[in-house]
């Protein structure tokens, strides 16, 4: 790891915020919100439409959120991932980590705008095995 997003999972009880966590077991939302819950990671879930993932509170946007999270994971379509951008750039600290699939030439040129710690096109399932 070195890039200053990954590194954060070093941090001693990171916070990671997955917008587009879902119930749904097919969707990556819940694959990564699971694979991470498992992992010893806390994670919380963002979706607008359900109050709950894998039994735990979700909220519907990343100001509702009651903490501020070290990592935002991005498992969107891309034209949802430039809202969750301007979001995250409002967060002091937080860095955003834009899985496969999440991102296009507009949200990569969005994050060079905003000037925010990104990782993009990388799984964080596959950078966090072995790390707890």
């Amino acid at each position: 790891m070195n890039d200053p997003v990954s590194e954060k999972l070093m941090l001693p009880d990171p916070l990671i915020a997955i917008v587009g966590a879902t119930d749904a077991p097919h969707k990556y939302g819940n694959i990564i919100y699971k694979d991470l819950k498992r992992k010893g990671f806390r994670v919380v879930g963002v979706n607008p439409t359900r109050e709950t993932i894998d039994g735990d509170k979700a909220y519907p946007s990343l100001a509702d959120l009651p903490e501020k999270p070290d990592i935002v994971n991005v498992v969107v379509p891309p034209k949802r991932t430039m809202r969750v951008l301007e979001a995250v750039a409002e967060i002091p600290g937080a860095a955003v980590w834009i899985q496969p699939g999440a991102a296009d030439e507009a949200v990569r040129a969005k994050v060079e705008e905003l000037g925010l710690d990104a990782l993009i096109d990388a799984c964080i399932m596959v950078q966090t095995r072995g790390i707890r």
